[in-house]
């Protein structure tokens, strides 16, 4: 499958395993995936997101912030905060009685084979990496690009894809731009 990638596509792959390292993350997910897609130069891509405000350094802020609250999302703690659940007070608490990143998504743990500069694909990153395939076969595409990677993330329910329809970038309105497949 990676054959059919296009040179671009490919780039974002190898810089999420940078993006990785640079993070601290134990493994490459949609987030590293989301990020290194916005920091490869490509025009398609360019296009698709023009008018978002969009920022791959206030996005890796962002999936910082979620993964020390072990999930919670800006947007679940302001829910919470309704409630009157201070999100970041209880994190702060718990971190004072167990230490520094309690709460954070625990690390998978490595094989003994894996060398510790190669930084493994999530089980969910390597769906989405596969369901890039399917977006271009939707389109009688015969290269994988871009565009199909920023669907699969947005068809997937997962971090990266909150954090998209979050600044108001959905599956439809991506697809809605791209040209239909002739009959």
């Amino acid at each position: 499958m990676f054959e059919r990638f296009s040179g671009t596509a490919r780039q974002v792959v190898v810089t999420a395993q940078r993006t990785a390292h640079e993070t601290g993350a134990s493994a490459i997910d949609g987030p590293e995936l989301l990020v290194a897609l916005l920091r490869v130069e490509d025009t398609t891509k360019d296009r698709l997101l023009a008018g978002h405000e969009l920022s791959a350094d206030d996005l890796v802020e962002e999936f910082r912030r979620v993964r020390r609250r072990g999930g919670i999302t800006d947007a679940d703690a302001a829910a919470l905060s309704t409630f009157g659940v201070d999100v970041d007070k209880v994190i702060r608490s718990v971190e004072e009685s167990l230490g520094e990143h309690a709460t954070a998504d625990p690390e998978p743990r490595r094989h003994f084979f894996e060398p510790k500069t190669r930084v493994p694909f999530t089980t969910e990153a390597k769906r989405t990496l596969e369901q890039c395939l399917r977006e271009a076969l939707r389109r009688k595409h015969k290269e994988i690009g871009t565009e199909h990677l920023l669907l699969a993330l947005l068809s997937r329910n997962s971090l990266a894809a909150e954090a998209l329809t979050a600044r108001g970038i959905t599956y439809e309105a991506i697809s809605a731009q791209l040209p239909t497949p002739p009959p």
